[in-house]
This record gives C-alpha cells, structure tokens and sequence, in this order.
C-alpha cells in the first residue's frame, strides 16, 4: 500500500508505528467524521510490512480508533505488537492460524473474534470488551494470560458457543472477573497451567450449558466466588490439584443439573454460603480431598455415587448430614455412608459415626424382602443394630421383672418334687431367658396355664435378644 492513498489519521498511524508511539483517535464521536476512521487493510498492511527504525520497537498503539471492513491476518507472522484499545471493529477480526506477539483489545466493541489455533506468545486481554459475537479461540496457544475481566460477550446464534476456548493451551492464568456471557462457555479438553478465575462473573444460558469443562485441565484453583451461573455447569473429568470455591455462587438449572463434577481429581472443593442450588448436583465418581459443603445449599437431588473424599466441613451433627444421602436418585450406595463414617471418624466424632452406620443399615433393610426386613426391625428394636447395646439390658431387665412377678404369684408344678430345688422366681425366669446359661430351674419345674405361653415367650425372646446381640458385637468387632 503507498502512502499516498492514506487518510491523514491513517498517514498518522504510520508514522507512528515505527517507534510504537501511542495514537489517540478519540473524539465527542467516533461516527462524526474520517479523523477516527481507519481502514483495516490499512491495519494490516502496517502490521506485515510497516516501516522500522533502528533502535526503536515497532507496535500498533491506537486508542479509540473505529476500524472499518475486514482485520483479515489469518495465518500472518505478527512480531509486533497490537494494542488497540477502546477501538470499534465493523467486521469480526479474522486471526486464525496467526502467530501474535501480543494482542491488547481492551474496552474495544467487535461484532466476534475469529482467532482460534492462533499462537500468541504473551498475552491476550479482552477486558472490558463488549462483543456482540462469538469468541473463537478454539486451539489457541497463549504463551501468557488470558484476560476477559468484566467482558460483555454474547453468541448471537444460541446455537454457537460465546466464548469457545476448548483445546486452548494457557501458560499462565485466565483471568474472567466480573465476566458476563449470554450464550456457552466451551473449556473442554483445555489446558490452564495457572488458575481460572470466575469470581463475581455472570453466565446466562437457561435450559442448556453455561460452562463446558469436560477433561478440563488447571494448574491450580477454579474460583467462582459470588458466581452468578443460570445454566448447566458440566466439569466432569476435569482434574483441579488446588481448590474449586463456589463460595456464595449462585447455581440455577432448574429441571437439570446445574453443578455436575463427576470422575474430577480435586484438591479442595467450597460450596457454602448462597442460595441453595437449583438443579441436581452430580459428584458421582470424583475423588476430593477436602469437601466444605454445607447442607443449606444442597438442592432436592444430590447424585454421590462412588464419591470419595477424606475431609467434610463444616463439621455439622449427623442429623444435618444424612439427608444428603438420602437425596441421590439412584440405587442403596453403601459406599456413600461409609464416606461419611470415615469423615466423622478423623474428626473423632465416633457418636455421629455410629449414627451414619445405623443409619446405613435401615436404608438396606429397605432393598430386602419381607422377611430380611421382619429380622432387621427386630434387630434395630432390641440393640439398634449392635449400636445401641443398653436396649438388650432394657429388654432383658423389663421381662426379667414380668416373669419373676408372674411367676412369684404362682409357682410352676415340681417335676420330681424329692429332687427340686427351692423355686427362685428370678432365677427361673433367667434360665428361661438366657439359652446358654442354666440355673437348674427350668428343668426342675414345669409351668401350666398361661404361664406356659409366658415362658415360651421369654424362651423365644431370650433367643432373638441373644442372637440380636452377638450379631452387635461382631458387627462391632469387625469395624474396628
């Protein structure tokens, strides 16, 4: 391009791309008139093969510019940099396949961004853009960071992606603060050797996915702090070594599942102090060191199938805790009341350990046939399933009473009255209740009447009470 055809704003860009001069194009009206306008051919013809000085570093630096037709740099070598800021695109810029040294979009307004398998070898910042198109950074390799703080982007095709970022490799963080997205947020199969930061950021998309991180790969932490997220949140696969902190984040899929993290490698997991959450929450499967979920912002439905994790906070009394098993839609998981055990049991609360053990072995009862659960009723009545072992003394003292009263009121017939021993109505009433322990009164005397039924009845509840409680102590051994 000569430099004669150029306009003056453009004859002044020029010049100052040599020595990487900042040019401030603002005005009371970026439409008013040609002094703000410049060509993206212009742009581009600069960026390829703009002029250099010695001993100076070359860069675009527009401030305020309204670019008009095509930025088309698709698979360019860019060893410049580019820093328009508060600049206005007609067209979506095209940087496919592109190598950039830096790209500075801030406070700008794109109809879209088409850069993706774009290789930038620092950093990108689209912060404060406001951007009426898809993003496409698909592929992308940002040898830096990736800002979008306080980013307005909307997909203007609810089929398509807002921000589609999946197979982007980052060096560094992704930094989203305050970003508002209308549309999907693609992350599968991406890369962020840093963290992902999402604090306070808005994603609007009801009835499908805000936020795709399937085999999501971060470094360190996904934050989402006071996160307003009206759509699906899918994670599942993603491995996060630090921490994902929904604290005070609101989740809302009503009908769906707005949180799913199932099979995830986590390090640390917050979810604690917002709304309770609008969907289901799918853990299944994911493996997570320390789990701070308070039991206000679980939703009606809670999938924990295979869950596993070491430390539960806030520490919460048992009570508080079940429901949350209780809440997964699918098949009795044993495995999830074990996980509570084993976390109460760090704490060293063994009170609240038992309780969870208990309550375990009433939600099988349920899968059992009628009879199975006719012998757990009888269990969980007498001795609460060996966890509760003062009930058998209840027991046993209460009949105790009743047959010795019975039977001190009228004393069973003699069977050989020579060789008898003096009637002892406890003593008798404890051989009749106790099946491995013999006094030598029940063999000796022979009741009639309805204290025969009285003794068949405390024979029979002898047996049960006794089996009851040894079936409490080998369950009991065996834990420990």
């Amino acid at each position: 391009m000569e430099i004669n055809d150029l306009t003056p704003a453009e004859h002044r860009v020029w010049r100052a791309f040599a020595t990487g001069t900042e040019v401030d194009l603002r005005g009371p009206d970026p439409d008013s008139g040609p002094e703000q306008r410049l060509r993206a051919p212009v742009l581009r013809a600069l960026l390829l093969n703009g002029p250099r000085e010695p001993g100076e570093i070359a860069a675009l630096r527009l401030v305020g510019a309204r670019v008009t037709g095509v930025l088309d740099l698709r698979n360019a070598t860019v060893d410049s940099v580019v820093r328009l800021l508060r600049c206005r695109f007609d067209s979506v810029p095209r940087l496919s396949g592109a190598q950039l040294n830096y790209l500075n979009l801030s406070g700008s307004e794109l109809p879209g961004l088409a850069a993706a398998r774009t290789r930038i070898d620092g950093s990108v910042r689209l912060t404060d853009c406001r951007i009426s198109g898809p993003v496409h950074l698909a592929g992308a390799q940002i040898a830096g960071a990736l800002f979008v703080d306080r980013a307005d982007i909307a997909a203007d095709d609810p089929a398509q992606p807002a921000l589609q970022l999946n197979q982007i490799s980052i060096d560094d963080d992704l930094c989203a603060r305050g970003l508002r997205t209308r549309g999907l947020i693609r992350l599968d199969g991406a890369s962020v050797a840093g963290s992902i930061d999402l604090e306070e950021a808005e994603l609007h998309n009801p009835g499908g996915h805000v936020l795709d991180g399937e085999s999501l790969d971060v470094g360190a932490n996904l934050l989402g702090r006071r996160m307003r997220a009206h759509g699906r949140i899918d994670l599942r696969g993603a491995r996060i070594p630090g921490r994902i902190d929904l604290l005070y984040a609101t989740l809302s899929a009503p009908g769906d599942t707005a949180l799913r993290a199932s099979s995830c490698a986590i390090g640390e997991m917050l979810l604690r102090g917002g709304p309770p959450v609008q969907g289901r929450l799918n853990l299944r499967r994911a493996v997570i060191d320390q789990l701070h979920l308070e039991p206000e912002m679980l939703p009606t439905q809670v999938r924990l199938l295979a869950l596993t994790y070491t430390f539960l906070t806030p520490h919460e009394p048992a009570e508080r805790r079940l429901p949350m098993l209780e809440r997964d839609d699918g098949a009795f998981d044993p495995h999830a009341y074990e996980q509570l055990t084993a976390a109460y049991r760090n704490t060293g609360d063994d009170r609240a350990a038992r309780l969870v053990q208990l309550a375990k072995l009433r939600r099988h009862r349920r899968t059992l046939p009628w009879y199975g659960r006719l012998w757990g009723r009888l269990q969980d009545a007498a001795v609460g399933y060996g966890f509760r072992p003062l009930r058998a003394a209840v027991w046993l003292l209460s009949l105790l009473a009743a047959g010795s009263v019975a039977f001190a009121l009228e004393h069973p017939r003699a069977l050989k009255a020579a060789e008898a021993p003096e009637f002892d109505p406890v003593f008798y009433t404890l051989d009749l209740l106790l099946p491995v322990i013999s006094f030598g009164q029940e063999s000796a005397f022979a009741p009639s009447g309805w204290h025969r039924s009285l003794s068949y009845v405390l024979i029979l509840t002898g047996w049960i009470l006794a089996t009851t409680v040894v079936a409490g102590v080998t369950r009991t051994v065996s834990r420990q």
